[in-house]
């Protein structure tokens, strides 16, 4: 995702840190430099914040408490986090299992998706990779306020939606704190708001999967998030065919015939939620269900560099 400004009588002022394991830039237009630098201090308190409640790699974590407790006990989770999880279950049921949560149970000793990755396994152990992903046996509690992950071995993750959650969290700090036009970019996934100070709308540049310094083609938004999900950072090719890391949790193969999939939503959390489970469904089937859902745009470019989109996208080349 390429994130570009137009020139104009005001310049953003931009911070860029490393943050959830990936980089993240705050943009922001206001003509008060000190207090831009303070209100970029609470929007990274805010990442920062999401990050504890949600990493893996933290056994303090709630989410590692869920994982630690798999088949063995619910576990108390504060209400937002709850909330998180049921909010991620209902997408699970809308795209038919293509996001879930368990994704984290995936047995990750046949994907390695590097150079020496030269064959897919047999049907069997490929199914037998992914059998502990599902979203149903993520038990929740309203009353307790409890997750119970039913199967032992079981693993839930944030990957397909913490940073569009982070990002759209952060947005509403800023916005609190009465900043009135900005972007918070968390690698790729995006939500912006306002407009530049020349009156025009941000310009978002839809990264070429051959080339991600430059873009394919570019679209104006305001008020709305984007979030793309594609095959070009990480990869196995076999047989003269690429393969994507993402794994189709009903089959356990990797996803192949989509180079990138890009989602255009009014919150980040949705955009971010839904680009992998496109690329997961296939154009077909994928742009059916985005053309039903209000407000809610896909761009999806094939193997063969043909581009698709949802219904109601202009795009500029």
């Amino acid at each position: 995702m390429v994130c570009e400004s137009q020139v104009s009588e005001l310049a953003p002022i931009k911070r860029v840190m490393r943050l959830m394991g990936n980089r993240f830039e705050l943009t922001v237009i206001t003509d008060d430099l000190e207090y831009a630098e303070t209100c970029f201090d609470a929007a990274v308190a805010e990442i920062q914040r999401i990050e504890a409640l949600l990493t893996t790699f933290n056994e303090n974590s709630q989410t590692a408490a869920i994982n630690r407790m798999s088949g063995i006990a619910p576990v108390v989770v504060d209400p937002e986090v709850f909330q998180l999880i049921q909010r991620a279950n209902r997408i699970s049921e809308l795209t038919q299992g293509a996001f879930d949560l368990s994704y984290g149970s995936v047995d990750k000793r046949f994907w390695n998706f590097d150079i020496h990755m030269t064959s897919l396994p047999d049907p069997l152990t490929a199914k037998t990779s992914v059998r502990l992903i599902n979203y149903r046996n993520i038990m929740l509690d309203a009353a307790d306020g409890t997750v119970f992950l039913k199967e032992k071995g079981m693993r839930i993750g944030f990957g397909g939606i913490g940073k569009g959650y982070a990002a759209e969290c952060a947005k509403r700090v800023l916005v609190d704190m009465g900043i009135k036009s900005g972007i918070v970019n968390a690698a790729g996934d995006l939500s912006a708001w306002g407009y530049q100070s020349n009156g025009a709308p941000w310009t978002i540049g839809i990264a070429d999967p051959d080339s991600k310094q430059h873009p394919f083609s570019s679209f104006a938004i305001t008020d709305m998030a984007v979030a793309t999900s594609g095959n070009y950072e990480k990869y196995a090719t076999i047989n003269g065919k690429k393969y994507s890391h993402t794994i189709d949790p009903k089959t356990g193969f990797p996803v192949s015939g989509i180079k990138s999939v890009t989602i255009i939503s009014p919150n980040a959390e949705i955009a971010d939620a839904m680009a992998t489970p496109v690329m997961i469904m296939g154009i077909k089937h994928g742009l059916h269900l985005i053309n039903q859902i209000r407000g809610v745009h896909a761009i999806i470019i094939d193997d063969a560099d043909r581009l698709y989109t949802s219904q109601h996208i202009k795009l500029t080349f």
